[in-house]
């Protein structure tokens, strides 16, 4: 287990041993190190951290230094004298504190809003901006001077030692302490504190989740929200001694590089994991035979709990389920069934016959297969076909008909992410606008949809005989039904989609063709095995599915754990 390394024993607390001796047992639960650093933090502003030690100038004495140092400097002329700030009222104060710390508010102790602008800068000054500090931990990201980031707006000028905290969408909690002078965004707040204070720890109070509760509720401004600076001097600081306040700041540092060890830890451990996954599925997926795919199978079952650990290593096992299967190595095959080669002969039969009816028009010749495009070998009884031999392939409006209130659905890209068929917010349009869509893509039960543009993907079989018309999205029609397998097209698009989507074109958003979706490759199976592959789809993704509710119930547990260890 990771530990981190005790300060003397005259700092040792009862809280230290068995929150420490839980660290990787908390950490282990979904966002427990996150939970970690915020646990650390209120532990730390509420007294709870280190223990207090009798010989330390209380904080009273702490607020009577910083008050007389206050009104020097506005006696001097340095400084204005604020709006007084209201007594701190019994119902405001969030928690109890130790009997040597004082509650206060921001304003009433710190520089807060009252910072000086730049009249000039320096080429080797260090201009700092928002994006320089990392949310949350307030670690400071780049660092660029004058020369390098010409700063043309107004800035802040800061000082080493000053907090800085960011005020613009303060949920973020950017606040870290400078290490030397520079000017910063008029978004960043330099503050400090008006008598002996120790930075890191005001830094440590402005990031805690009751301050940051406090902020959240009273930012203004929907896209862009910030602080106020009146809000912000009214807040409330727990205040320790002074000399606490560093022996706070060293416990608090200790903790936190323990807290990025287990996130490294863990980072390092999910890295291997995936890579694990990757090796021992990509052994199924290269198989050339079903009896080549039995024997690594054998190699990797005994592996199986192992590797199905993580959501995201189920997922990858549906995926690889999926490629076994489109390559005929899920189920066996039987030489009684028709082969595909007659099976694409009867839909051409089909087709033409509709050609001939003129209830479809003659399409373009497509291309030979060439030797190139074949991934792999067929097994036997199987074909290569372009979609557009196989299935009848169109597309939607690309246009933007007029929405109103009343009329048909107009389905998009958006109605159908996640393999669902989402009809409840859908646009509507004028039955003239439906019928004109509808006569060169009627949408019928059983279709299968694939979105075009942006979230290319996203195959979903339409499951309702409710009439819409569809945008930018792909529809797959059966030349003759009773010739095709619905669920099995809808398993080769989820697996096809991938290369479709690396084959799309666009700059600023990608599309694909409908000549690319026609043209694509496929290999198809003789009817009867496509039934059979779907049934056998199927039950392995009810076992992925089990699995990953396994896996929710197993972190459930963990979280539980992991919120009694926080709450002891």
């Amino acid at each position: 287990m990771l530990t981190a390394q005790e300060p003397s024993a005259k700092y040792l607390v009862n809280v230290q041993p068995p929150l420490v001796r839980h660290f990787d047992l908390i950490a282990q639960a979904p966002g427990g190190v996150a939970r970690l650093r915020e646990l650390i933090l209120t532990l730390a502003v509420q007294g709870k951290l280190v223990p207090q030690d009798a010989s330390d100038e209380s904080a009273s004495e702490l607020l009577k230094k910083i008050r007389a140092e206050n009104d020097r400097l506005i006696s001097e002329g340095k400084i204005k004298r604020d709006k007084p700030l209201a007594e701190i009222a019994d119902e405001e104060k969030p928690f109890e504190l130790p009997i040597s710390w004082e509650w206060c508010r921001l304003g009433a102790v710190t520089t807060y809003g009252s910072s000086a602008k730049a009249a000039t800068i320096k080429s080797e000054t260090w201009v700092l901006d928002l994006e320089d500090v990392e949310k949350g931990t307030g670690k400071l990201l780049n660092k660029s001077r004058f020369s390098e980031r010409p700063a043309l707006s107004d800035k802040n000028v800061f000082f080493a030692g000053d907090v800085l905290y960011g005020k613009l969408r303060p949920y973020l909690n950017k606040v870290l302490v400078a290490d030397e002078d520079g000017v910063c965004t008029t978004e960043i707040v330099p503050l400090r504190c008006y008598g002996p204070y120790v930075p890191s720890y005001f830094a440590i109070a402005l990031r805690t989740p009751f301050f940051l509760k406090y902020v959240n509720a009273l930012s203004y401004g929907m896209k862009m929200p910030r602080l106020g600076t009146e809000d912000a001097r009214k807040a409330l600081l727990p205040l320790p001694p002074f000399a606490e306040q560093s022996r706070i700041v060293t416990r608090v540092e200790e903790l936190m590089q323990l807290c990025d060890a287990l996130e490294a830890s863990g980072q390092l451990e999910a890295q291997q994991q995936a890579q694990l996954v990757s090796s021992l599925l990509g052994t199924l997926t290269q198989s050339d035979t079903s009896e080549a795919l039995a024997d690594n199978w054998q190699r990797i079952a005994t592996h199986f709990d192992l590797l199905l650990d993580r959501p995201e290593a189920v997922d990858a096992f549906e995926q690889t389920i999926l490629q076994l299967a489109v390559r005929g190595l899920l189920v066996p095959q039987d030489p009684t069934d028709e082969p595909a080669s007659v099976l694409l002969q009867k839909i051409r039969t089909e087709k033409d016959h509709l050609i001939a009816q003129g209830k479809i028009k003659r399409d373009k010749p497509l291309p030979p297969i060439t030797d190139e495009e074949k991934p792999f070998e067929l097994p036997q009884g199987w074909e290569w076909a372009r979609l557009q031999q196989a299935y009848d392939v169109r597309d939607g409006t690309h246009d933007t008909p007029k929405y109103q209130a009343t009329g048909h659905p107009l389905v998009t890209s958006k109605n159908i992410y996640g393999g669902v068929l989402d009809l409840s917010d859908v646009k509507l349009i004028s039955a003239e606008d439906h019928e004109q869509i509808s006569a060169r893509s009627k949408v019928d039960r059983n279709d299968i949809l694939f979105a075009m543009i942006g979230s290319i993907g996203n195959p979903v079989l339409v499951d309702t005989d409710l009439e819409f018309s569809v945008k930018n999205v792909a529809l797959f029609k059966y030349y003759a039904p009773p010739l095709s397998c619905p669920a099995y097209l809808l398993l080769l698009l989820q697996t096809e989609a991938k290369g479709i989507r690396e084959r799309a074109a666009g700059a600023v958003q990608s599309f694909v063709s409908l000549g690319q979706l026609r043209s694509a490759v496929v290999a198809l199976p003789p009817l009867a095995e496509q039934s059979r592959i779907v049934v056998r789809v199927n039950e392995l993704r009810a076992l992925c599915a089990e699995l990953r509710l396994r896996l929710s119930a197993s972190q459930l547990v963990q979280s539980h754990l992991a919120d009694a260890l926080v709450a002891q």
